[in-house]
């Protein structure tokens, strides 16, 4: 993965704090229209159509802005420094306007970018970021993160990356292969070669590994790969199955579940020493651990009740506590990285659903819904969940297997593009 050094400059402080905030806290708005008008510059190629446009869609998708048609502008700026006719957006009912310029030079770009406040008519962020040109779409996600986080005050997920699994073939006969994507489905490689069944993907928190489950050695076992190279390690030697592996949140350990004589129990690898501790003593099944962004518990789903439910523990194993008791079984629960939702799986009379609650277990709410909806996994700022979605087996007995995202308020329920059937999937920090 190519190292991107950029630069960002403020050129523009902020001036009197802006009317324009778009408050997400609560249930379903209204989009804020916002122009977003061609960038300008002395762009050679056409870059800068095409970071415009990456701009346009990130904001579009994120469901929080509405970019007005560009048909309807009635002032077409020629520089970057030509200032803004505040009531011609005005008559277009734009909140927000966003001016822009590409400047190439060589293989690098340097791109300047201001948000207005149309109403307010006053400046509300300006950057300038400089790049290799073949790294334009991460300074469109940048620029859209940016815009995002000066209006919503919370941080985006534009300049981010999902791991997962790339599936095709016949049900019985399915070839499923590791791969990496930006959020939005571009910029899509390959990191295995579909010779062996893997699932479970998850990013280390520093992007340099991947760790999953595989059928490499004819039992699952958990593996790390290096992204940069695909170089991958089997890790430790266990005498039984291990499986449903995450980093924890400083990196330096793995959590994962490890099945010996029937029974399964949660485990921590430390990277470092190779120490394996095991948290859970239980004859029941305990899977699926994952830590709380502070590192100091873990959430996991247990049998031990009857019926698979959740339960919280402190980091060392101690002071279980069961947290869902709703009905029907709940699975591949994972902690929001603010802490402040845990998301779910849960079956209840045959129908799948994607649901979160609070770390205590109150406030439970269903997002979404299916024939089969699994594996919740959350966005670098806690907003949105990505998951897979499988439809029933047609006539023909072919299935189709994809990529959603959902917002936590339950509403925006898009599928991300992927050429193949897609499962498993696991969003990556913030990259930048």
């Amino acid at each position: 993965m190519k190292k991107l050094l950029f630069l960002i400059l403020v050129i523009l402080s902020f001036q009197a704090s802006a009317a324009l905030k778009i408050d997400i806290a609560g249930a379903k708005s209204e989009p804020t229209p916002i122009a977003v008008p061609q960038f300008t510059g002395n762009s050679y190629s056409n870059l800068a159509q095409q970071i415009t446009e990456v701009v346009r869609a990130d904001l579009t998708n994120s469901n929080l802005f509405r970019v007005i048609d560009p048909d309807a502008y009635i002032q077409h700026f020629t520089s970057f420094y030509t200032p803004p006719k505040f009531q011609d957006w005005q008559t277009i009912s734009a909140h927000a306007l966003l001016q822009a310029e590409v400047q190439e030079e060589g293989n690098r770009i340097a791109v300047s970018f201001r948000l207005w406040d149309v109403y307010a008519e006053q400046s509300m962020v300006a950057k300038s970021l400089n790049a290799s040109a073949d790294q334009w779409r991460k300074v469109a996600h940048i620029i859209a993160d940016t815009i995002y986080e000066r209006v919503t005050g919370e941080k985006g997920y534009f300049d981010s990356k999902i791991v997962f699994i790339s599936e095709k073939g016949p049900v019985h006969k399915r070839i499923r292969r590791l791969a990496v994507m930006d959020q939005d489905g571009a910029n899509l490689r390959y990191l295995t070669n579909g010779k062996d069944i893997v699932m479970t993907p998850r990013f280390s928190p520093n992007m340099k590994q991947i760790v999953y489950m595989s059928y490499a050695k004819g039992k699952p076992q958990v593996y790390l790969m290096n992204i940069e190279n695909a170089q991958t390690q089997a890790l430790g030697h266990f005498d039984g199955m291990s499986f449903a592996p995450r980093f924890s949140p400083k990196g330096d350990k793995l959590i994962m579940s490890l099945a010996k004589n029937g029974n399964s129990d949660i485990y921590v690898y430390d990277l470092a020493n190779q120490k394996r501790t095991q948290l859970t003593k239980h004859p029941a099944i305990d899977t699926s651990p994952s830590y709380s962004p502070d590192a100091k518990r873990i959430v996991f789903n247990s049998d031990r009740s009857g019926k698979q439910h959740l339960y919280v523990m402190d980091a060392n194993g101690d002071n279980v506590k069961r947290i869902s008791f709703g009905e029907g079984s709940y699975a591949t629960p994972v902690w929001s990285p603010r802490g402040d939702y845990i998301a779910f799986t849960k079956i209840k009379d045959g129908t799948f659903y994607i649901g979160v609650m609070k770390p205590d277990g109150s406030g439970e709410r269903l997002l979404a819904e299916g024939f089969l909806v699994e594996g919740p996994s959350w966005s670098p700022n806690g907003r949105l969940l990505t998951f897979w979605r499988q439809q029933p087996m047609d006539k023909s007995g072919h299935q189709t297997t994809k990529l959603y995202r959902i917002d936590i308020t339950g509403y925006y329920d898009q599928e991300i593009p992927t050429p193949e059937d897609a499962s498993d999937p696991a969003w990556s920090h913030l990259l930048h």
